[in-house]
């Protein structure tokens, strides 16, 4: 393993986070840690620009590094660094753009430096297994409740993509569940959604009916009750199917995972699955700590088959 630290970046809808990895601790180096508001509607050259604003605060922070790994989301070309997003309001300019040359152009990288991507859930999951909370486990699903319903398996650090124990791409977000698929039942908006049906109150996302709970109101209550209950009762089918010994819990959700925690436990019991639950600690920084490992070459050439299906 090189001893060098690793650059990494995480691609949200409307930011970048960048920071050093040190690949010893396999922990973030505190003060290299960089967050910069970015524009996705911005022309292509304008976003690339941004990107590199925040990868040169962390890099300035560090004598020398060994490459740079991105958490991007999909679609995404992830051997070849290039970008296929459209037709979802965001980052449309860098479609077809060749990502990779422009990030090493603009920094001015040698042939030694890599620059790496992965898709942004599998990210998560990879940094949680390598030096996350489930480091201590080897079949991990990880899971994380946002604005959608991101998934990923895990087997003794590596993404499992295909084979009868995980859905396609270890994806479940469009999985047929009650009446819809799982993303509607597992994600901001049917906390939103549920509550403006059963209540005259207008909330805008979870965090408000998060604190109407913590404040007693039993509906609210109620609501994330229902949730933790339908959340364990979906995941069994596949944590069981997968042998997971570990189910680890990121996104804004699980900030509230006090409120549905219980629920979610029990049904898992009352489905016979036998697993640890944990609620990532990391949140984004799992993400950071998976992308970065892309630069260790040892793991990079075991992934390196599997990104093609991403």
């Amino acid at each position: 393993m090189n001893s060098l630290p690793y650059i990494s970046a995480d691609i949200g809808g409307s930011h970048i986070t960048t920071a050093a990895i040190d690949p010893q601790s396999k922990a973030i180096i505190r003060d290299t840690i960089a967050t910069v508001k970015v524009d996705n509607q911005a022309p292509s050259e304008q976003i690339i620009a941004t990107w590199c604003e925040a990868l040169s605060m962390s890099i300035s922070k560090v004598t020398h590094f060994a490459g740079i790994g991105f958490a991007m989301p999909g679609p995404f070309d992830y051997v070849n660094g290039i970008s296929k997003i459209r037709g979802v309001q965001k980052y449309e300019a860098l479609y077809d753009l060749d990502v990779k040359a422009a990030i090493g152009q603009r920094l001015n990288l040698n042939s030694l430096q890599s620059v790496r991507f992965i898709n942004d859930a599998t990210a998560f999951a990879i940094g949680e297994s390598w030096g996350g909370l489930a480091s201590t486990y080897n079949k991990i699903m990880a899971i994380t409740l946002g604005t959608g319903f991101g998934s990923a398996f895990i087997n003794n650090g590596m993404p499992v993509l295909t084979g009868p124990s995980v859905p396609e791409l270890g994806c479940v977000y469009h999985i047929p569940y009650n009446n819809s698929i799982a993303d509607d039942y597992f994600s901001t908006r049917w906390f939103v959604n549920t509550w403006q049906k059963r209540s005259t109150n207008h909330v805008n996302g979870v965090k408000e009916i998060a604190d109407l709970a913590i404040q007693g109101n039993l509906e609210a209550q109620q609501l994330f009750q229902e949730f933790g209950n339908n959340l364990g009762t979906f995941l069994s089918h596949w944590l069981k199917k997968f042998e997971a010994d570990c189910l680890i819990i990121g996104g804004n959700i699980s900030n509230a995972n006090k409120l549905f925690q219980d629920a979610l436990k029990n049904a898992l019991v009352d489905h016979q699955t036998d697993v640890h639950v944990g609620f990532s600690q990391m949140q984004e920084e799992a993400a950071l700590l998976g992308a970065a490992r892309l630069t260790d070459p040892s793991y990079y050439n075991k992934i390196e088959p599997l990104l093609s299906f991403m």
